[in-house]
């Protein structure tokens, strides 16, 4: 048997063993350490063919699954591969040609729904072909360059080995192999942060958005899902002026990581607690704020390009128990809001019932002026995908 028959066994192996219940990668990582038999190269061929397999959704369901992970393998890779120049060298020939083009040549008039099943639920705006398409290929790695690091980090990214493009003044595409985490003062330096996932906080940039909440040029300001604290990161660099930061979080656990980074990125001053905000019992401070940040749990659809295991997992029974949760998140956390101040709230989700619903319920019953909402598109550039709206209370 050849090592790329036994590469297609294990991963076989490893497929049928799983069942969701974890993020995939906590479960390979998981496998590879209870059978360290695998070597460098088998785990990193062996994992490709799984992700490869989950990114076709439900399409070739009706494939034997050694077949469907040759299928896979073509229509995800663009370079040279020793798989299929081995078990199918007349699709390794033509492995660089548009993945319409190779759909095509694997099997004609096959619906892209069967990629994406899931576009009946899609926010307006996206298109539906591009985005089904997009889950074939793995978003890039991004980071963002700290204001007060600009050029330091310019001229270490010229001295690596790193294949780089500056998107703009502070953001950096990379490949997801490279180490930057070996190379930089994470949090300190750069940020490890999706390229949209950058731009969420972009709206509050207007010149005298902010002036009648600031006082004493100090704007009070609750991330109230604030998980390991990227988008409070992203606030302190994005605004100037002096914030009192209030974050919390379901759990304590969650905020863990969030100490840890806020030291790394030398946020010192902050107050913090634990509430559960969806639920009835919510534990709020005394204290109300200039400004909220809701960077809402959802679906993740937005990210799945990178998680492709949830794309295969996911059931539609599972979106209104987000859509809900977003409403009474909101909803408890706008009461703590002052007259005249603002809400930013942002989904890594592609969906409507996450997205342009809750917008119209906050503005329907919550008493909340739109200002904006994006949808940022990220399959356009090997991106998240993510939407973003801004209310003003009053």
């Amino acid at each position: 048997m050849s090592r790329f028959h036994s590469h297609i066994n294990s991963a076989k192996k490893i497929l049928d063993t799983y069942q969701g219940d974890k993020p995939f990668s906590i479960f390979l990582k998981l496998f590879f350490s209870s059978n360290k038999k695998y070597g460098a190269k088998d785990r990193k061929s062996i994992a490709s063919l799984c992700f490869h397999y989950f990114r076709m959704g439900m399409a070739f369901t009706d494939i034997a699954i050694d077949e469907k992970l040759l299928v896979a393998t073509f229509l995800c890779e663009t370079t040279d591969s020793l798989l299929l120049k081995e078990l199918r060298p007349e699709w390794n020939e033509k492995i660089s040609i548009p993945v319409r083009e190779k759909i095509n040549l694997v099997r004609q008039n096959i619906s892209l729904l069967d990629f994406f099943p899931f576009c009946d639920l899609l926010s307006s705006g996206i298109e539906m072909e591009a985005y089904s398409l997009s889950m074939l290929t793995q978003p890039d790695l991004f980071i963002r360059i700290r204001p007060q690091s600009k050029d330091a980090v310019i001229n270490q990214l010229q001295q690596s080995n790193f294949h780089w493009q500056l998107m703009n003044d502070q953001c950096v595409r990379l490949k997801n192999s490279d180490k930057v985490a070996d190379f930089f003062k994470l949090d300190k330096e750069v940020v490890v942060q999706d390229a949209n996932s950058q731009q969420v906080l972009n709206y509050l940039k207007q010149p005298g958005l902010l002036g009648t909440s600031v006082t004493n040029n100090t704007l009070s300001v609750w991330d109230c899902c604030a998980a390991s604290g990227g988008k409070s990161i992203l606030l302190m660099d994005v605004l100037d002026c002096k914030i009192d930061l209030t974050v919390s979080d379901i759990r304590e656990s969650i905020l863990t990581n969030l100490h840890q980074r806020f030291k790394s990125a030398g946020i010192i001053n902050y107050e913090t607690f634990v509430t559960d905000l969806g639920g009835a019992d919510n534990k709020i401070i005394n204290k109300d704020f200039d400004l909220i940040i809701c960077d809402a749990p959802c679906s993740g659809s937005g990210t799945w390009g990178r998680t492709p295991d949830q794309l295969v997992f996911f059931k539609k029974t599972s979106l209104q128990y987000y859509a809900d949760l977003q409403r009474k998140i909101v909803a408890n956390a706008i009461t703590h809001l002052k007259p005249g101040g603002l809400l930013v709230y942002i989904t890594c989700s592609v969906f409507k019932a996450e997205n342009e619903m809750v917008v119209n319920f906050v503005t329907e019953s919550l008493e909340c002026k739109l200002l904006d909402q994006q949808l940022l598109k990220g399959y356009q550039q090997q991106s998240d995908s993510m939407f973003v709206a801004i209310f003003k209370k009053g």
